[in-house]
């Protein structure tokens, strides 16, 4: 080798062209080229393997979070998701170690340990943490390699286990994009039993139409809409009706920041655009984003306060221009000049959007901490 290589040299010395291939077929002739190339296959497998991981991980951990927003979490989801972002090197299966979190249903997660696969300490109350590891079909949690057991002249080397963890926290926002049409707290509160009941959430089928007990009557308000309620401070405005905000033309979805938003002048008018949008909430059975306010005052347009966001099923309305029977319940049929929107109050997830810092009133958005 030492001789063939001092020849080479010399000839590289009388004419440089040729080199690059020279040198090629000196390293593929001493074996240095199909090393280096075996070594990265299996690095590469590693690499893909543990991408494959954290994918099944971050979607095992918004799945698990997910059905804790619904009311009770099922760790069992994200063995699932693991499944399901695994490919044919694993046999198409990747193993669950753990799944833990401060949710309903959840083990409380053990100490780090400092590792960089490791979740990150909690970003807030709520979280689930969900930790990948290989397991293959044949059910071994290594991963086996292709090359490296013979380059490396370690016949006992049987491969790695790859592991990957993620972190997905929930809580309501504290500002969002919603529809155009506001709902007192004191609805809020007598409609749910102040957060403890909702109706069960679309789609219907699969799931059963919620008992007609859930479905409200709101009438539309002409501005302040007092009354109060107990479970309310002084001054809010009182249960059973909403009210139309200001909004882009045609566009019935408005950005609502706390502390304030501001109503619609005159008041009692519901745009054409908010009148689709309801045709279409109701139609589908889709709920909708609404905010809902503490207080109003009086004034051309009216301020609203905001106390937070819900998610509202449409099932009726009676409008000036417009008018959909109740699917739910057709005894709270509105008419004349009586002017309604029937629906229920629903928990769900919602659109990334604003920090978690909101007040909780169903409507929940769930991201990726860690």
């Amino acid at each position: 080798m030492a001789t063939l290589a001092r020849r080479i040299i010399r000839q590289l010395r009388r004419d440089e062209r040729g080199a690059i291939g020279v040198l090629v077929a000196v390293l593929l002739a001493g074996g240095v080229l199909t090393g280096m190339g075996a070594l990265v296959i299996d690095i590469g497998q590693l690499y893909q393997v543990r991408a494959e991981q954290q994918n099944g991980a971050d979607a095992g951990a918004l799945g698990v979070a997910k059905s804790c927003v619904l009311g009770m979490c099922d760790p069992r989801i994200a063995a699932g998701f693991a499944d399901a972002n695994a490919s044919k090197l694993t046999g198409n299966k990747t193993g669950v170690s753990l799944v833990c979190g401060s949710g309903v249903g959840l083990t409380i997660c053990p100490a780090g340990s400092g590792a960089k696969t490791d979740c990150p300490a909690p970003a807030g109350p709520s979280y689930v943490d969900v930790y990948t590891s290989t397991d293959t079909a044949s059910g071994s949690t290594l991963l086996p390699p292709v090359f490296a057991r013979s380059l490396l002249g370690n016949s006992s080397y049987r491969g790695t286990n790859v592991v990957a963890c993620s972190q997905a926290a929930w809580g309501a926002p504290s500002s969002a994009t919603a529809v155009a049409l506001a709902i007192p707290a004191c609805e809020w509160d007598q409609a749910t039993q102040q957060g403890s009941s909702f109706a069960p959430p679309p789609t219907y089928p699969p799931d059963p139409l919620p008992a007609p007990s859930f479905d409200e009557v709101l009438r539309l308000s002409q501005g302040t809409g007092g009354g109060g309620c107990a479970s309310e401070p002084a001054g809010a405005a009182g249960p059973g009706t909403f009210s139309a905000l200001a909004h882009p033309v045609g566009n019935c979805t408005t950005l609502i920041r706390p502390l304030t938003f501001q109503g619609r002048s005159p008041a009692n008018y519901v745009s054409p655009s908010c009148q689709q949008l309801l045709d279409d909430a109701q139609d589908n059975k889709t709920p909708m984003l609404v905010p809902i306010y503490t207080s109003a005052a009086a004034g051309n347009p009216p301020t609203y306060t905001l106390k937070g966001f819900a998610e509202f099923v449409v099932t009726g309305y009676h409008l000036p221009t417009i008018d959909a029977p109740d699917w739910l319940d057709p005894a709270n049929n509105c008419a004349g000049s009586t002017y309604c929107l029937n629906g229920y109050f629903v928990r769900g997830v919602i659109p990334s959007t604003g920090s978690l810092n909101g007040t909780d009133l169903g409507a929940l958005v769930i991201e990726l901490t860690g």
